[in-house]
């Protein structure tokens, strides 16, 4: 269809429609700015790089107890109506009650004559995954330090606030034993970021077969080797460590291994930020009297000083001595 023009020519009704479309919308576009209001954010981001950013730095993470911590704690006690602990063995077994105390040889006994603490009706056929000697789910290894299991939280804490260190910080533990303070370092750590060299087979034994599998830990991947040469190649290359510790490992090392492994540990320390502590004492370099700070100097490290820290939950505390790379 098409409607007469003055010219005798016509316009077909598409091509109306088209163009009272276009006017349309080219007049709806030119009315817009002045319709929204000025205040109004755009709903597109701002690409330019003086926009200060919205986004929040990530909270930092929690390592030691604080006083109001342990101020609730003890406020839960008083609700709770707790009474003091008891003075004897006796007192201790009257609030068991009604429940049959086992010891931890009783309970092994049970492990070895039912296979289990369930009595299944095939003695002989395993319902587990990861079979664990009774002997680590009785947890004797537990008593191995001479000191209580609990203390392995207290180092964590001094040793992870001297050094400010954060979920992705790289640690090195020589001699981790039975994974006393390393369970805690594995926790808080970033996964394949805690890595330890230990000798001891019944120590490797308690860590892999149980302490890490029953802590819900193994998705963290700690890197455990065993090995008594202070040769710490095979942790890999490019590794730098923003804290390396020996927890009462180098008393029992020859002091010629011990400043090897020192030697070899230089490179492997974060130049800035990192450092490497001893405790108990330091008998590799107190031997050399006044040379140990020259023998320290020739192979990198200074002394910064000694440290201490008390226990949470026991009367203890222990003595850290501090080292790091020379400023060049």
């Amino acid at each position: 269809m098409k409607l007469a023009g003055g010219g005798g020519g016509g316009i077909t009704v598409p091509a109306l429609v088209l163009l009272s479309f276009s006017s349309a919308a080219l007049l709806l576009f030119l009315l817009l700015p002045s319709l929204s209001p000025s205040s109004s954010p755009s709903s597109c981001p701002d690409p330019s790089p003086d926009r200060t950013s919205t986004v929040r730095p990530p909270r930092s993470v929690q390592i030691s107890t604080t006083q109001e911590d342990v101020e609730w704690l003890k406020s839960q006690i008083r609700i709770n109506s707790l009474p003091d602990p008891p003075a004897t063995r006796e007192e201790w077994y009257q609030l068991r009650k009604g429940i049959n105390p086992r010891t931890r040889e009783q309970q092994l006994q049970d492990l070895r004559s039912y296979k289990g603490i369930s009595h299944y009706q095939t003695e002989t056929e395993e319902h587990t995954a990861l079979p664990c000697p009774g002997e680590l789910l009785v947890e004797e290894h537990h008593s191995n330090y001479g000191e209580p299991w609990a203390g392995g939280r207290d180092v964590f804490e001094f040793l992870a606030s001297s050094v400010n260190l954060a979920p992705s910080d790289q640690v090195l533990e020589i001699g981790c034993g039975t994974l006393r303070v390393g369970l805690h370092f594995i926790r808080y750590l970033d996964p394949s970021r805690f890595h330890c060299l230990e000798r001891d087979d019944l120590s490797l034994m308690a860590a892999l077969r149980y302490e890490l599998p029953s802590q819900g830990l193994l998705h963290k991947r700690p890197l455990i080797l065993k090995g008594d040469d202070m040769e710490f190649s095979r942790f890999g290359d490019g590794i730098k460590y923003d804290l390396i510790y020996a927890s009462a490992v180098f008393l029992h090392m020859p002091g010629d291994l011990v400043w090897l492994g020192l030697e070899r540990l230089v490179e492997r320390l974060n130049p800035e930020k990192g450092r490497i502590f001893a405790s108990h004492n330091m008998k590799f370099c107190t031997r050399l009297r006044g040379e140990c700070p020259e023998r320290l100097a020739k192979i990198g490290l200074e002394f910064v000083g000694n440290r201490t820290h008390d226990s949470l939950l026991f009367n203890h505390y222990e003595i850290w001595y501090e080292f790091r790379r020379v400023k060049s």
